[in-house]
């Protein structure tokens, strides 16, 4: 796996994966709450796999 996913957008997942857990555990949203693992996991290991389908990659390349 190539990195694609660059450091802002890796934050931006990371937190919206963390604030989504943590609204399902507290009960405010429910279980759809559980779909923050995807971010979180995208954000954590740099890789997003829809991003080769659509050509998209937030990573800075090294010339």
């Amino acid at each position: 796996m190539q990195r694609n996913v660059g450091t802002l957008d890796r934050s931006l997942r990371i937190a919206a994966g963390l604030i989504l857990i943590g609204l399902s555990l507290s009960g405010v949203i429910g279980l759809w709450g559980w779909i923050g693992l995807l971010p979180l996991a995208t954000g954590m290991l740099r890789f997003c796999p829809a991003y080769p389908l659509l050509g998209i990659s937030t990573c800075k390349t090294k010339h």
